[in-house]
């Protein structure tokens, strides 16, 4: 009768140390939109393969195109203009300086009168002003170059963003369809990483003791396989069970295959 019980005992621990796991993809990610817009194209014969660049959902981005042009052409003017107000202000400060030196010198002289010195002194002050106020239009200048250049990376940010292109990845599902219109969260694509592909199972406390030193079999044979990702909070829907991954080669065929998993 013993014996009958320690055999029960063991047919059960070595069955809790078999899983069955499902081959999925080592990622997978719903791509959502980063801006507003309206969906103007979408590759529907691309679901369901692998692409490799390709551009799978477009948005209108016809006016953020001539806004950009119009921007760039603004930048080009606003760079014209601070050249040659810099080329005035040159002219400006010789001036001044020259007012400034005629003034220094008539101004220690009993011989010149109280009127030329005051002209003097006036005059030198209005090229000092004029001058002043081209270097002040410069920095007014250069403040809005830099505004514009600004302006051009939020629009090609923005026009970047309206063009969904897919490089080496696998197009699952198109969450839109031409004529919807998008704003920033609305899903739009779910792609996967199916490069590698990925086991998850659910292993109790006690299958943790060691598991850096255990084998792992697949389909009953041992693998080179290991343990590569192991949750320290149990899973939400099997709380007493702890989440955990093993990363294996992408398979040359079809994912979702249901594979047995044994640690021992």
């Amino acid at each position: 009768m013993k014996h009958y019980l320690l055999w029960g005992l063991l047919s059960v621990a070595a069955f809790a140390k078999v899983h069955y796991a499902k081959v999925e993809p080592y990622e997978s990610v719903v791509l959502k939109a980063a801006v507003s817009g309206l969906v103007t194209e979408v590759e529907l014969d691309a679901e369901g393969r692998t692409i490799t660049h390709e551009r799978v959902i477009a948005l209108d981005d016809k006016l953020d195109k001539i806004n950009l042009s119009d921007t760039k052409k603004s930048v080009v003017l606003l760079e014209e203009m601070l050249k040659l107000n810099e080329a005035i202000a040159r002219s400006l400060k010789e001036s001044m300086e020259r007012q400034k030196g005629y003034f220094e010198r008539i101004s220690k002289l009993s011989t010149v009168s109280k009127t030329q010195k005051d002209n003097a002194f006036s005059a030198y002050s209005a090229a000092k002003t004029q001058y002043l106020g081209t270097k002040e239009k410069i920095i007014s200048l250069k403040k809005q170059i830099i505004d514009m250049q600004y302006r051009v990376a939020q629009l090609q940010d923005s026009i970047e963003k309206k063009s969904i292109v897919l490089k080496d990845c696998y197009l699952y599902k198109l969450m839109v369809r031409e004529g919807d219109f998008v704003v920033p969260g609305t899903p739009l694509a779910r792609v996967d990483d199916a490069t590698r592909a990925k086991l998850v199972l659910f292993l109790e406390p006690e299958e943790l003791e060691n598991i850096s030193q255990k084998h792992i079999y697949i389909n009953g044979k041992e693998s080179r396989f290991k343990i590569n990702k192991v949750w320290k909070v149990a899973d939400e829907k099997f709380i007493s069970s702890y989440r955990t991954e093993i990363y294996i080669p992408a398979p040359k065929d079809h994912f979702s295959e249901l594979v047995k998993v044994e640690l021992k």
